[in-house]
């Protein structure tokens, strides 16, 4: 190991007092290759996953926040199939605006590409287009940013119509301003047996093909647009529904592999697919539940966040995240075992601020506290004493938990007294589901009922009411 390779105590916080050299150094960070032992599971995963080799530049922070990061994004590596072989960060005051990481530092880069056997190269930021070409042209190898990387993910675990289509209007969305080719493919032009044969007449300057490629994804995109346009109605017509029937509506939302869709299960019994995996869940699931005093609500999971998430998937995941935005409470859920949880809260609540979510009621969530180090639930006591701490995995608090969402949603408040028709059994019976403190009384004239109500049911009870309704 070098001088420049020599680790630092996540204590060391400034840079003042960092050589020059050092600062500018790239530093491994230690138990990040994933590189198998065994000869023949090596030999054969070789067949199927990339060998990548990781690069962060550390700007601000402590140490060990981007050691954090970088840990992070080798989850999110494994989890795209690939095989970490090495990690690297280096201390800068900002990312080189040539090559990520300067030139020198890039061709010390592609010597560890070249010792490692590696054949992609993946950087912890959002890269330019300037930048992932010249990197590219130093480490001979393929250079990806991490939100490709978090794209790709979302790619391989779409399964939803919309799923799918959102995805790809994300991905699109970053690989517009970023089409490239090499040599001649950039400028070529179409024009003649090009063009199809044209011939005499069918001869000219045309298209190049990156106009051509750019035209090819403007088009795609905007029939993408226009698919989950047509979703999104759809969409749109089954919340109205619960909103028309006062359901309110409780939605699961945090980091992702936070457990979200486990606490779902667990609440719900609602089946829906739990794995240990970053982005597992892509397409929401909702679910109704009834409460100890019988009203309805529903518990909604939704799509999981992460440190940067690329505004390209805030913007193509915009409709779905509208469940979040419109709820009447929000489940912040946080895996308390994670070695960073504050950092957690911070980026989901960068998300939610995003899709303006912000004034939505929220209840912090700590799960996977049957994983968690006591220290660590000490800390996360006195930094949110409000908060519920639970594990969804062997119930612990769950029963709670249920009693504080029912205790937080919202009750109907418009009092009203009404003569009901006994022909109008169906509002009877609506607000045997829906009222609070209920009151009814049968009479020659009909049904005389005294309750609280919401604004929907108060609407359809203002014919019958005795007295004006608020």
């Amino acid at each position: 190991m070098t001088d420049s390779e020599t680790p630092f105590s996540a204590d060391e916080v400034g840079t003042g007092d960092y050589e020059l050299e050092e600062r500018q150094a790239l530093r491994r960070v230690a138990g990040l290759s994933t590189e198998l032992q065994d000869v023949t599971e090596v030999e054969y995963r070789q067949l199927r996953l990339e060998r990548v080799v990781l690069v962060g530049v550390w700007t601000t922070g402590t140490l060990a926040e981007a050691e954090n990061s970088l840990v992070e994004l080798a989850r999110l590596a494994e989890t795209a199939g690939s095989l970490v072989l090495d990690a690297l960060i280096q201390r800068r005051d900002r990312p080189d605006p040539a090559t990520y990481i300067g030139s020198g530092k890039a061709k010390e880069l592609r010597d560890i590409v070249e010792a490692h056997g590696a054949d992609t190269v993946i950087c912890d930021g959002e890269l330019t287009p300037g930048q992932l070409r010249q990197l590219e042209g130093v480490t001979k190898v393929k250079v990806v940013d991490r939100t490709a990387l978090i794209l790709d993910i979302f790619a391989q675990h779409a399964s939803s119509k919309e799923g799918k289509a959102q995805v790809e209007l994300a991905q699109m969305q970053y690989l517009l301003p970023r089409l490239r080719g090499w040599g001649e493919s950039l400028s070529r032009q179409v024009g003649g047996r090009a063009a199809g044969g044209l011939g005499i007449g069918g001869r000219g300057p045309g298209e190049t093909k990156i106009e051509i490629d750019r035209r090819r994804i403007n088009t795609r995109m905007a029939k993408l647009r226009r698919e989950l346009a047509a979703m999104k109605t759809a969409r749109d017509v089954k919340r109205a529904q619960r909103f028309a029937n006062e359901v309110p509506s409780v939605v699961l939302a945090g980091y992702t592999n936070a457990g979200k869709s486990s606490l779902l299960n667990r609440l719900t019994d609602a089946g829906v697919l739990v794995e240990n995996a970053l982005f597992a869940t892509l397409d929401p699931t909702v679910r109704r539940c009834r409460a100890q005093d019988g009203r309805e609500y529903t518990i909604a999971d939704t799509v999981g966040f992460v440190r940067h998430l690329p505004t390209q998937l805030i913007e193509a995941f915009r409709s779905t995240l509208e469940e979040v935005a419109e709820a009447a409470l929000i489940l912040h859920v946080v895996d308390a075992s994670d070695a960073d949880p504050e950092a957690q809260i911070r980026a989901v609540r960068e998300v939610l601020s995003d899709i303006d979510a912000l004034g939505v009621p929220e209840l912090l969530v700590f799960n996977k506290v049957d994983a968690a180090e006591s220290e660590m639930l000490l800390r996360l006591r006195a930094l949110a004493p409000g908060a519920m701490f639970v594990s969804a995995r062997t119930g612990r608090g769950i029963d709670e938990l249920r009693s504080q969402v029912e205790s937080r949603l919202p009750r109907p408040n418009i009092e009203i007294t009404a003569l009901l028709p006994y022909t109008r059994g169906d509002l009877v019976a609506r607000l045997h589901d829906e009222a609070d403190q209920l009151q009814v009384e049968h009479t020659e004239g009909g049904t005389l009922v005294h309750a609280l109500v919401g604004p929907t049911l108060a609407d359809l009870l203002r014919p019958f009411a005795s007295a004006p309704v608020p």
